[in-house]
């Protein structure tokens, strides 16, 4: 009950939103019956429809081409929608004071002092009245008063709707144009330094390649997938940490398009834990798969790394298959005394870590907000959305990801991959 009855909220809202910008671009900006207003109509119920269709095809089990089909235009309409609303409510304010910019300039030319409306083109006045018509006096200021004292007011109105909507047109589809743009020409290299008290002199500088929800699907696929691998090849990293949300689908529908993994490159290996979208997409297969790409799987598992100990929990999403994170299993009996650094997808696991003893936790999952304002709301579940903060002994690092989810588009959270440096404090 609980959960329709928020469906029907959710509903509720885009309908409002779409009636919205509907009002704003096309019935406050064409004529009744004009091509452009069928034209804007029309994708005002086309639009939200394909959304709707990229949102639920996947889950409902369609075919995967027709998943992509839908996918591109209904999930970048969802980031359209979002700055292109942003910038008419920014624009709101700017209406009436332009409005009345354009009445006083117009009030203070010539052509905007109240005067006789043009004569109206009539039969031709009988001769015997033409000496009456050529001698008519002036209107009185009580006749001038009479006329509509702003005759223009519709035009001007006018105007101004598509002036702001021309403007706010620009701005919300030049955001997300740009914000589509950073996500497919791929992911930027990050660098952080992490000093850890037990790493060992040996193990100075040593590098780790943080690189988090990929989100392969029917968006972002094989070409995707092998810029993030020259990318972090590129890097020369001595550790390759996968934290999670590789893919929304199944082994049978993308497969493929994880095939480059195949090529990652480091000197100790590239080793994989789950994230929440694995549980979605059958995480059993994916970790099967991914190990035959050659990643290693950290199942609640931990391995020994010159200098340190390397863990790994499942998402807290496996909880619901039995397969949830087991921080005993993975940290229970280790040498409290070697420094560990941990792979955990999901930041609000950091409490176990430090009552683990983890000296430094690697994650992803909140793609740092994705697009803005999103970030807010992503605080509001997450201790760190991004970067790196210390909770007690233990330090967090968040990465933005290398992917999106759903629209492929990011404002204000660039997509990354991170090069953790490790730094021994003895060195």
């Amino acid at each position: 009950m609980g959960f329709a009855l928020v469906a029907v909220a959710v509903l509720a809202l885009l309908a409002a939103v779409h009636r919205y910008v509907w009002r704003r671009f096309v019935g406050d900006t064409t004529k009744a019956g004009s091509p452009l207003r069928r034209a804007g109509t029309v994708a005002a119920y086309v639009l939200p429809l394909l959304s709707v269709g990229a949102l639920v095809s996947g889950r409902t089990g369609a075919p995967f081409r027709l998943q992509q089909v839908l996918a591109w235009p209904g999930y970048l309409w969802l980031a359209a929608l979002l700055y292109l609303t942003l910038a008419l409510l920014a624009g709101e304010p700017a209406r009436p004071l332009l409005r009345r910019l354009l009445a006083r300039r117009a009030a203070a030319s010539p052509e905007g002092v109240a005067r006789e409306p043009e004569a109206v083109p009539a039969e031709p006045a009988p001769a015997a009245h033409a000496s009456a018509l050529t001698t008519a006096a002036p209107p009185t200021p009580a006749a001038l008063a009479a006329i509509p004292a702003d005759p223009a007011a519709p035009s001007r109105r006018l105007f101004v709707a598509r002036a702001v909507g021309g403007a706010a047109a620009v701005a919300g589809l030049g955001t997300t144009g740009y914000g589509a743009y950073g996500v497919l020409r791929g992911p930027r290299v990050k660098r952080v330094t992490v000093p850890l008290a037990r790493l060992p002199r040996s193990a100075h500088g040593f590098r780790i390649a943080v690189v988090s929800d990929i989100h392969l699907g029917p968006v972002l696929g094989r070409a995707h997938t092998q810029r993030i691998v020259d990318t972090v090849n590129r890097t020369q990293p001595d550790l390759i940490a996968v934290v999670g949300d590789l893919v929304d689908g199944s082994v049978a529908d993308l497969g493929r398009a994880a095939e480059p993994l195949a090529r990652l490159r480091s000197r100790h290996g590239a080793f994989f834990v789950t994230g929440n979208h694995e549980y979605y997409s059958g995480a059993a297969e994916w970790v099967d798969h991914v190990r035959e790409l050659g990643l290693h799987p950290l199942e609640n598992a931990r391995v020994e790394i010159d200098g340190f100990d390397l863990a790994g929990v499942n998402d807290i999403a496996g909880e619901s298959e039995g397969q949830g994170p087991d921080f005993g299993r993975a940290l229970g009996d280790r040498d409290r005394h070697r420094a560990a650094v941990l792979m955990a997808h999901q930041p609000v696991v950091i409490d176990e870590a430090v009552e683990h003893g983890v000296d430094l936790q690697l994650s992803g999952h909140t793609h740092g907000g994705q697009l803005w304002p999103g970030n807010y709301i992503a605080e509001l579940s997450n201790p760190t959305v991004a970067g790196l903060e210390r909770y007690g002994d233990t330090q967090l690092y968040v990465t933005r990801g290398a992917g999106a989810w759903g629209p492929p588009v990011r404002v204000g959270a660039p997509s990354d991959i991170t090069v953790v440096e490790l730094a021994s404090r003895r060195a």
